[in-house]
């Protein structure tokens, strides 16, 4: 039987989990080279469906290329507001994305040519998404026990961000990585202390052998 990780070993896993916030506000100082590779290497460690492997990652280090990314997503932080109506005032009192301020940029994106790839997928071609989203997640924890903080921008336009970064037909970019330094983990998610949403209980989001509402609505 296998064995489990020792005592301290569990909480530090554990102790990233619950720790990990979705970060905005970071310390401009330089992401040692040598962490950032652990941190990429993490990512590319994730599960993937059919192995596929699905995730290409740009790091951006030219900084006219960061300010385009950044001003484009400015952009559709005011249509997204303009989208939300009667929270509109509300979203844009938030801090979306830690753009200039933050160490390193990274654009993750789904690989080109993926039709070829039925393992996992025929009924569920998602699932590429998916898999790019665990190697999100791995580089997520690790930063997290590096000390370091990670926000991820999804407030984009997608043809803007793959033209700027001469993606292939058929690539699509998921996410702007910011990671960083940051003087302080928020104790709490962010949207949670402003008030924007709240976690929802376990139990409204487990069911056993049927849906979770189920238990509620009979």
């Amino acid at each position: 039987m296998a064995q489990p990780f020792d005592d301290a070993q569990r909480a530090a896993v554990y102790r990233a989990i619950y720790e990990r916030r979705d970060m905005r506000h970071f310390v401009p100082d330089p992401v040692d080279p040598a962490t950032l590779r652990r941190l990429l290497d993490a990512a590319h460690h994730a599960p993937s469906v059919g192995f596929m492997q699905p995730w290409r990652i740009v790091r951006i280090t030219d900084p006219a290329l960061r300010s385009s990314l950044q001003a484009g997503v400015e952009r559709e932080r005011i249509a997204t507001a303009d989208a939300l109506g009667k929270r509109r005032d509300e979203f844009m009192k938030l801090k979306v994305e830690g753009m200039r301020e933050c160490g390193e940029l990274l654009v993750v994106a789904l690989m080109d040519q993926r039709e070829p790839h039925v393992f996992g997928r025929r009924t569920l071609p998602e699932m590429d998404l998916a898999s790019v989203a665990c190697a999100i997640q791995n580089l997520w924890l690790a930063a997290r026990a590096e000390g370091l903080g990670m926000g991820w921008v999804s407030i984009f336009d997608v043809d803007e961000v793959r033209a700027l970064l001469g993606m292939p037909a058929g690539a699509k970019p998921v996410a702007i990585l910011c990671l960083g330094h940051v003087d302080a983990f928020y104790e709490q998610p962010m949207l949670e202390m402003e008030h924007w949403a709240e976690r929802r209980p376990l139990d409204e989001c487990v069911g056993e052998n049927r849906w979770p509402d189920a238990k509620t609505t009979g």
